[in-house]
């Protein structure tokens, strides 16, 4: 089964990251107020990134990983440029 980590922007401009297998399904769960408490009380508007991996371990590893930035990491994470293959 293929998971997901997904960064999303909160209405207060914080910036949240989890896991899911289905990014669309977790977006709306979180809108609806039955995601996350922290998404619940900062209202999440728009997700910034999702990225696959093979598995949840995987997944959770990454999260953990991208936790641990600062904001300003994370901000310059999201702005740079992607490069797709030919």
């Amino acid at each position: 089964m293929t998971w997901f980590v997904y960064m999303a922007l909160c209405a207060d401009k914080s910036i949240y990251t989890g896991i899911t297998t289905d990014v669309k399904r977790r977006f709306n769960e979180h809108k609806s107020g039955k995601g996350a408490k922290y998404t619940k009380a900062k209202k999440i508007t728009k997700i910034l990134y999702t990225e696959k991996q093979k598995n949840r371990s995987l997944a959770l590893k990454r999260e953990a990983v991208i936790k641990k930035w600062t904001r300003g990491k994370k901000l310059q994470f999201l702005s740079r440029p992607i490069l797709k293959a030919e």
